[in-house]
């Protein structure tokens, strides 16, 4: 059940109850009304009014702006039939309106419907009707009235938005859980089935060679692959809490298609077809947004490092793949075990007119106003450092 709609039950009750009351209020000061018949002819359409709409005030699906706007002009008629009604003296003395504490209730109901901004709006008119039925000369008794209806609502309003940003955010981390659960069994069956099976080939393939060999490199390669996605944990769509005045909130993160070219992409999901026996993926544990063209770029700026690992490293050459998100900027390594390059060599390169490092990878990291860092010590292998700043990435 809602965490609100126990406040929808009891909105219902007290219009009933303040329906009541204000029968029986006009009732025992019946004699001292100029116009009774007035006060008789508008409390009885407050009472078949509040009957015929009980069940509307009964939950946020039934009760919409039409009705609130309805059921205040009721409130607001009755506030400004009270004059024709009641004695001047009786006004001036602070003596009750028509609906009476009534129309409290109708303002009560614009807060739990649209929360405290739509609570003041309500409250604002039942001021200034009742303030204009004193000729701008309101009593202490009406001034307190007012502020009361006026700040309780705004309260009641604001209590609500915390409730429903609580309730989705406990929707959301249910789902979440959920999710995981799935996941995990999915990943238990995989691992005592599919990646079984691939190791076996793997070892059966390299005992028995030849075609068998290669055959069980890549059931090896499939299932470091298999592994990798999953544990890599990339849940569509992934989603990060962060606090806000409202409470707790869980921030979403749609993985857009490749296609798309607005909005963020998750780096995470771009980079993570690159691991494999050969290519170990290490990323953080949250999503790691960024502009869709962004994103792509730096991508295809570790793609191009890759290959150099895989062309000048050799085959049997292994790779690291590292993110690494600070805020401000986002940083990928990429780190390989080969021979290195020896000084001097990405000049000559560039003089020859090979441009894979220059362009490939340089080059898009300027575009993105970012840098590309590269570090090669001859037999230790080389590093790639790339970095994109956030504040400049379109």
């Amino acid at each position: 059940m809602s965490v609100e709609q126990p406040l929808w039950r009891a909105l219902t009750a007290y219009r009933l109850l303040t329906m009541v009351y204000a029968v029986l209020l006009f009732a025992s000061a019946y004699k001292d009304f100029v116009r009774p018949g007035v006060a008789v002819g508008y409390l009885t359409v407050l009472v078949v009014w509040t009957l015929a709409t009980y069940r509307r005030v009964g939950g946020a699906a039934h009760c919409t702006r039409g009705f609130l706007a309805a059921d205040l002009t009721v409130a607001l008629a009755g506030i400004a039939l009270t004059p024709l009604a009641d004695t001047h003296a009786r006004i001036q003395a602070g003596g009750p309106t028509l609906p009476s504490i009534w129309t409290a209730g109708s303002v009560l109901a614009f807060a739990l419907k649209g929360g405290w901004r739509w609570a003041g709006i309500a409250s604002t008119f039942v001021a200034v009707a009742n303030i204009a039925i004193h000729g701008g000369d309101p009593t202490r008794d009406t001034l307190h009235n007012v502020l009361l209806v006026w700040v309780a609502s705004i309260a009641l309003g604001y209590v609500v938005e915390v409730a429903r940003a609580s309730e989705a955010t406990l929707a959301r981390a249910l789902e979440i859980e959920a999710a995981t659960r799935e996941r995990e069994r999915l990943a238990r069956d995989i691992h005592d089935g599919v990646l079984q099976v691939l190791a076996m080939v793997q070892r059966r393939g390299t005992e028995l060679g030849g075609e068998a060999a290669e055959l069980g490199r890549m059931a090896g390669e499939q299932e470091v692959a298999l592994r990798t996605l999953v544990s890599s944990g990339l849940v569509r769509p992934s989603r990060v809490s962060r606090d806000e005045s409202l409470g707790a909130l869980v921030d979403t993160y749609e993985v857009e298609e490749p296609g798309a070219d607005e909005g963020e992409l998750d780096l995470r999901v771009l980079l993570a077809p690159h691991a494999g026996s050969r290519v170990s993926f290490a990323e953080p544990g949250t999503p790691v947004p960024l502009p869709a063209p962004a994103a792509r770029e730096l991508a295809a700026a570790v793609g191009a490092a890759l290959d150099n690992v895989r062309r000048h490293a050799g085959e049997g050459a292994s790779a690291w793949i590292l993110v690494e998100d600070w805020g401000d900027e986002v940083i990928v390594t990429v780190r390989d075990d080969g021979p290195g390059i020896p000084a001097g060599r990405l000049d000559q390169a560039e003089g020859e007119g090979r441009m894979g490092v220059a362009l490939s990878i340089r080059g898009r990291l300027r575009d993105l106003g970012g840098s590309a860092e590269l570090v090669s010590v001859p037999g230790q292998g080389t590093e790639v450092e790339l970095k994109v700043p956030r504040g400049r990435t379109q």
